[in-house]
């Protein structure tokens, strides 16, 4: 997505921030050009909270994503042969063995307090402003505030917070317990000042009034277990914070705002909403907006599409994956019955009608699908979960290889560090100690992966993409609307919003473009697996796993775990460094 985050067309700030715990060295980032009012400066201030978003909070796979989807029966990271050790950093996660000195969880929660830091200087800035949109930025400065707070008291139960309009206030220490309700009223007494999406020059990159319904109806659906995560049940029916029904009811109140509003529609195509181009996309209501830009790997990440593929697969001539992240057996087979939905895989048609099915029929496919930047042959690899042996072109001399009408020949892959290992993507894992998420070079191979994210070749960079990061969109706010009903007791309408989701999505032209298939029934196990369908991979399984009773059982390479690890530690470092936290119970 090429616009500004504010359309501000010339604006240069140097905007030193010094993060309010964590990290002890000045953070200096240049934001777009420079200009020197007031004016700009309320503007820059909230840009840089903004960007925050997308460095690397959000997008990367080693901070939240690596935290609520690493966690989780979706999604692991594993040793592999000689790669992806690093201390154990990565495997800690899914092995639930991580602790206070955890390289993962002190980067992330470094990221949400720059993050919240960051907020904080926009607000004093836009305080401050006598700038024609100072009520507006105001509002969308404390919105961000509220979204970085409220995920940090999700993922470690506690958040920072110091006084915006007085340097020298002392940091406050936000519990999760206290903290939810009055993340809330904050974000309801906003709603006045936001706009509406897609008016004063908003867009989906904008916390909108739009974006304020979505948080408010994720704060109503987690609330009770914010307020005491490590509870044996969860009260998700008590009274709502400011009257006017329960939690559910107020779930279903914003999230009908949002699925009412003309605005927003289903995608039949639901893999457009992680395409490059998504900012198309109709169901887009709060996102990370990513910017490419040449020879650089700055102002955007490419991980959610990077991390599965092979290295061996080649999008074009300078571009691979690296052989990484999988998604688990469980997840896998929760599939079952299923595998026709079309969120589960999506084949690629190029313009001439080819397609590329990745079933060993493929000889070649066209090259004239150019790469943004290179002009080189885009070769398009198909979306959702990967299983089985895999196709794709070869490099012969820095080029893909064609046939003698220019086309890309298509061959079986082997795995690039193993070349006699084929590309055999496996549902099992199959670890050779069970309770260690750890390959050897011959079974590199294993994993289903997920290619639910287009990967973005442009400019031949592994690390930037163009496409926006959705963190909520209309297929999210459906789910949560129908967990509310579900909740309150309402199965007939939660029923009705879970076939609103399933019917509306297509398969592609090769099978007739087909809608997936309603169910008849359902119930706590099905409500949950439906989630798994619709959000996988968009860093929302952890709350959802804790919700359904799902996070504490054993499996892959996890072992049973005791409540406390619904919560991650406050890194060793911070508690050294301050004696304003203290650290979670059990680490």
């Amino acid at each position: 997505m090429k616009s500004k985050f504010l359309n501000i067309n010339k604006i240069v700030l140097s905007v030193a921030v010094l993060a309010l715990v964590g990290c002890t060295n000045l953070d200096e980032k240049v934001i777009d050009e420079v200009l020197g009012s007031e004016i700009a400066d309320s503007e820059a201030a909230l840009a840089a909270a903004y960007s925050q978003l997308g460095e690397g909070t959000f997008v990367d796979h080693g901070s939240v994503f690596a935290l609520q989807e690493y966690s989780t029966d979706e999604a692991l990271l594993p040793t592999r042969g000689s790669d992806w050790g690093d201390g154990g950093k990565w495997r800690a996660m899914h092995e639930f063995t991580w602790d206070a000195n955890n390289d993962v969880v002190k980067n992330t929660w470094n990221q949400l307090n720059f993050g919240i830091t960051k907020s904080l200087t926009a607000i004093s800035s836009a305080s401050k402003s006598t700038g024609a949109n100072k009520t507006l930025f105001l509002a969308e400065a404390k919105g961000l505030l509220a979204y970085y707070t409220y995920t940090t008291i999700d993922l470690f139960g506690q958040a920072p917070y110091r006084d915006p309009d007085n340097i020298n206030a002392p940091i406050e220490i936000r519990k999760a317990e206290t903290t939810i309700d009055a993340l809330i009223t904050e974000v309801e007494g906003l709603i006045p000042n936001l706009a509406d999406l897609k008016t004063q020059n908003t867009h989906a990159g904008r916390f909108t009034k739009q974006a304020a319904y979505a948080l408010l109806a994720d704060m109503y659906l987690n609330r009770a277990v914010i307020k005491n995560k490590t509870a044996a049940t969860f009260n998700f029916t008590e009274q709502a914070v400011n009257g006017g029904g329960t939690d559910m009811d107020k779930v279903i109140q914003y999230s009908t705002l949002l699925i009412t509003n003309p605005l927003f529609s289903l995608e039949s195509n639901y893999f457009h909403n992680f395409d490059i181009d998504n900012n198309t996309s109709k169901e887009m209501i709060f996102t990370v907006v990513q910017k490419k830009i040449a020879n650089s790997d700055k102002g955007s990440d490419n991980d959610l599409a990077y991390m599965s593929m092979e290295r061996i697969q080649k999008p074009s001539p300078d571009n691979r994956g690296t052989n990484a992240n999988c998604v688990t057996p469980e997840f896998y087979y929760s599939w079952n019955g299923n595998f026709e939905d079309p969120r589960f895989h999506r084949h690629y048609q190029y313009a001439d009608g080819t397609w590329f099915r990745n079933d060993g029929t493929d000889v070649s496919v066209p090259s004239t699908s150019k790469v943004e930047g290179t002009g080189k042959p885009w070769f398009h690899f198909n979306r959702g979960l990967q299983v089985g042996q895999q196709y794709g072109p070869k490099i012969v001399n820095g080029n893909f290889e064609t046939t003698a009408d220019g086309r890309i020949k298509v061959y079986k892959l082997f795995t690039e560090k193993n070349t006699t290992l084929a590309a055999d993507f496996t549902p099992e894992l199959n670890f050779d100690k069970p309770s260690e998420a750890v390959f050897t070079q011959a079974q590199i191979n294993r994993g289903v992966r997920n290619f639910k994210f287009e990967f973005d070749p442009g400019y031949g960079n592994n690390g930037t993409s163009g496409m926006d990061v959705p963190l909520y969109r209309l297929g999210t706010i459906y789910m949560m609307r129908a967990e509310a009903y579900f909740r309150s007791q309402n199965v007939t309408a939660a029923l009705n919003d879970i076939n609103k989701l399933r019917t509306s999505r297509t398969r592609e032209a090769l099978f007739n473009n087909a809608p997936g298939v309603a169910i008849a029934s359902l119930d706590a196990n099905t409500l949950f697996k439906e989630s798994g369908y619709e959000l996988y991979w968009e860093m929302y399984r952890r709350k959802a796993m804790i919700r359904f009773g799902k996070f504490d059982l054993a499996g892959t390479a996890k072992p049973a775990s005791q409540p406390y690890r619904r919560i991650f530690p406050i890194p060793q470092a911070t508690i050294d460094a301050s004696t304003d936290f203290t650290q979670n119970p059990g680490y």
